[in-house]
């Protein structure tokens, strides 16, 4: 018996434009939003209702997000869990300038100089890494 990663929580103090960030990077759509306290994303489901769920049921899941209001802005330096993204259809570079188009900001966590990986923080600053890309031709 296994369990499945379902989905991610992520306090902010404006769920509904952190998950509009999110859906811009990943490619999701809103689930659920409730008056912008809590907001669900995920995948745009393009199978009906019961063949996504049995596909889900069958194996790995890519998992959703939900953002809850919560009074604090983040506090704190690095996060304690961050998210690691990579582009699957361009490279690194010109993925790098879509997300920053979208609202993320480069930071530094002490990373240093010349590593494959950018640290970026989305509007809220929550850090997170743009790896390598996986597009055709980009990674062997």
């Amino acid at each position: 018996m296994t369990s499945r990663f379902e989905w991610a929580t992520m306090d902010s103090v404006d769920p509904r434009r952190l998950a509009d960030f999110w859906c811009g990077v990943l490619g999701y759509v809103v689930y659920d939003d409730k008056n912008g306290a809590v907001v669900e994303i995920g995948p745009d489901p393009e199978s009906p209702d019961g063949q996504r769920l049995a596909a889900l049921r069958g194996g790995p899941a890519v998992p959703n997000m939900v953002f809850v209001r919560v009074p604090e802005a983040k506090a704190g330096a690095k996060n304690r869990v961050h998210f690691e993204i990579c582009p699957i259809d361009c490279d690194q570079q010109t993925e790098l300038e879509r997300l920053l188009a979208l609202g993320a900001s480069k930071t530094d966590v002490g990373q240093g100089d010349g590593r494959s990986w950018v640290v970026l923080a989305d509007p809220e600053g929550n850090e997170f890494c743009l790896t390598r890309s996986l597009a055709p031709g980009e990674f062997e």
